[in-house]
């Protein structure tokens, strides 16, 4: 598994328990997914991902990487 599947993975998680939690819980786990959903938006532009930097620090290798594209 790359960096990048458990990244997605991860977000999907966070935003499906984000609004579940939302709708059953308190409203104020919709604050989850609106995170995660910000959080995407701003890797478009700027290509930087926390979970992703800790998980590359892990040792864990990237799609990218081992395509060989160098990015």
């Amino acid at each position: 598994m790359y960096v990048e599947n458990v990244v997605h993975a991860f977000g999907g998680l966070l935003v499906a328990a984000g609004v579940v939690l939302g709708h059953y819980a308190n409203e104020w786990f919709l604050l989850v997914p609106l995170f995660i959903g910000l959080n995407f938006f701003q890797y478009g532009f700027s290509n930087f991902c926390p979970l992703a930097a800790i998980l590359k620090k892990l040792g864990m290798k990237s799609c990218f990487d081992a395509a060989g594209s160098g990015k």
